[in-house]
């Protein structure tokens, strides 16, 4: 049905090739800034956790 279409098969191949680099760069990005600590998503201070909170 589809033949070897040079073209196709290494547009495609560069468009994956890409695709993976911006999601490595994504990656990165991501852990290399800081989380918020602390902030729920309300944006409120929470005080920190200990072990023994978890009673409701």
């Amino acid at each position: 049905m589809f033949g070897n279409d040079v073209d196709f098969l290494l547009s495609l191949h560069r468009t994956h090739t890409a695709e993976l680099r911006a999601e490595a760069a994504a990656d990165r990005l991501a852990r290399s800034v800081p989380r918020r600590a602390g902030r729920t998503w309300l944006g409120r201070r929470q005080p920190a956790r200990r072990p023994g909170d978890d009673r409701r």
